[in-house]
């Protein structure tokens, strides 16, 4: 119909000033295309009419009416938001577009800071890992003398245990036994010497894969009784879109930032009472390293928090993707299993958790092969069978995937020919990344209006920024959060794309911005500065 693209367009734009996101002409406060978007806001009724007002038109005009529109799809699916990806960066993707078609910006490329993807910013691959992939994948290397001894091995075992000897295979929808076997040595070995079963070891599609699919589990009941799920504020923003894709009620429990964002047992409590009004809170998720805030758990606390969901009957989820990623000194990392373990009854044999591990982050930073794992301790049995059928809906994770896993929970040992290289490697990606972590701390806290906790783990700093009362007004009057309406000046005007903390969840009237560290030492070194001197020019700009 005549239109139609028109009315697509208009509602392209309303739903990117909804999420805050809007592209900017450079002028004080004035969006590119904003006629556009007021003549959408004028048209809105038509494009979000009724369903069976078009139904009508649709008769009038004699055509069909499609099956599957905004009013007749799952209203969850509408309700789900993901910042990481969400409207500023297909804003920078639309940038990067212009570059490559030779519009002029006042920067050259577009940085884009907003996603922990090592690889993308420029970080190279772990030799061994790649060997081995690269002989499993081509099997017709493996008479190559171009590979050490021991890859060939491994990667021979590897395809010993693969359907057909082929990585092209599926395997079991639990993962392929060998590699479960190996992820359970894994954690005996980090846990010290504490038992870990094969059994209760679930390969996945990536972390996140397994964590929706530990929630899926959780999520019941109507009304007063619909699950509620503890997370962390600020939180990694999976959570919260699963938990509006699946129905279930967010329960938001503040990180202390006055206290380099750790967790307090009494916010948990102050939670977790409140929501009891309105909801049947079952689950707490913890994030250890954390994401966005890249806090690092004591054991003290660790103790604290099991102990409250002991007590306040609650099944713990614990996201320790990052666990390889610590930095500060006097940190290091404690996993909830082994801690659990640890106190001994009525802990031990009672507490429910699910614990996830990637190989996206750590010193591998391997995100494109989607390789994971959760492991259940203290799972009711035929709960678990329950959860083993719907992995088995989706057939089985990546099998490249979960041969890398392999290669990262059991690398290669003191006596192997690659021991050397690979653990060059590791230490120098975990070092730099230290180094980075640092850095990024140093130069934002010498930066005025700008404060950075110590980036103690993980990939990412988060900091927080003082918006001067004329960003904020400006910024509410074109319905945008605060720190998005910084965050996408940071971006037309430097090239910079970092994600609004508003997307993370913040405590009411602070503003902050989640930025990896992962680009090479020297280019991150100048990003941080050109960030700050934008800040003071916005500052300066609106005050």
């Amino acid at each position: 119909m005549p239109g139609e693209t028109s009315d697509c367009k208009d509602y392209f734009y309303l739903a990117t000033l909804d999420k805050g996101c809007l592209p900017w002409s450079g002028q004080r406060g004035r969006p590119a295309h904003w006629e556009a978007v007021v003549a959408a806001k004028q048209r809105s009724a038509r494009v979000m009419a009724s369903s069976t007002g078009d139904q009508s038109q649709a008769v009038r005009n004699g055509l069909r009416t499609k099956v599957l529109t905004l009013h007749s799809m799952n209203p969850r699916v509408r309700q789900v938001e993901y910042a990481v990806r969400g409207p500023i960066v297909q804003r920078a993707l639309e940038l990067e577009q212009e570059l490559r078609q030779g519009v002029k910006k006042p920067f050259t490329e577009v940085i884009r800071a907003n996603i922990g993807d090592a690889q993308a910013m420029g970080q190279r691959p772990i030799t061994f890992l790649r060997q081995v992939l690269a002989l499993c994948v081509n099997p017709d290397l493996l008479t190559s003398p171009s590979f050490p001894h021991d890859a060939k091995k491994r990667a021979e075992r590897i395809l010993q245990a693969c359907g057909g000897h082929s990585l092209g295979a599926y395997s079991v929808s639990s993962g392929i036994q060998l590699i479960r076997e190996d992820v359970a040595q894994y954690i005996e070995r980090r846990d010290g010497g504490i038992p870990a079963d094969p059994n209760n070891v679930f390969l996945s599609t990536g972390a996140s894969d397994a964590i929706v699919t530990v929630l899926k589990l959780l999520v019941a009941g109507e009304g007063h009784t619909r699950t509620g799920v503890l997370i962390p504020i600020p939180q990694y923003p999976l959570y919260s879109a699963t938990l509006a894709e699946l129905g279930a009620v967010q329960v938001d429990y503040y990180l202390d930032e006055e206290r380099a964002w750790a967790l307090d047992v009494s916010e948990l409590h102050r939670a977790l009472c409140q929501a009891r009004g309105h909801c049947h809170p079952r689950a707490l998720c913890v994030i250890n390293p954390g994401n966005p805030t890249g806090q690092v758990q004591t054991r003290e606390c660790i103790e604290a928090v099991i102990r409250f969901a002991f007590e306040e009957r609650l099944f713990l989820l614990a996201d320790e993707v990052y666990q390889d990623n610590v930095y500060a000194a006097g940190s290091q990392f404690h996993s909830f299993k082994k801690v659990l373990m640890e106190m001994g009854p009525p802990y031990a044999g009672q507490q429910e958790l699910a614990s996830f591990h990637s190989t996206s982050k750590g010193y591998m930073g391997e995100c494109g092969f989607r390789g994971g794992y959760v492991e259940v301790v203290n799972m009711d049995a035929a709960v678990q069978q329950q959860m083993l059928k719907l992995m088995s809906v989706r057939l089985c994770p990546p099998v490249p995937g979960q041969a890398l896993l392999d290669l990262v929970v059991s690398p290669p040992a003191p006596t192997d020919p690659s021991f050397a290289q690979f653990q060059a490697e590791r230490q120098a990606v975990l070092a730099e990344l230290a180094a980075k972590a640092k850095l990024t701390e140093q130069v934002f806290n010498e930066a005025p209006g700008i404060s950075c906790n110590p980036v103690q783990g993980a990939m990412y700093s988060f900091p927080r920024v003082q918006l001067p009362p004329g960003a904020v007004e400006r910024a509410q009057e074109l319905g945008l959060a605060p720190d998005m309406f910084f965050c996408l000046r940071l971006l037309e005007e430097t090239g910079i794309c970092v994600v609004p903390g508003s997307g993370f969840g913040q405590r009411e009237g602070t503003y902050h911005f989640r930025m990896t560290i992962l680009p090479p030492l020297e280019k991150l070194r100048l990003l941080l500065e050109k960030l700050s001197r934008f800040h003071a020019k916005f500052t300066l700009e609106y005050s």
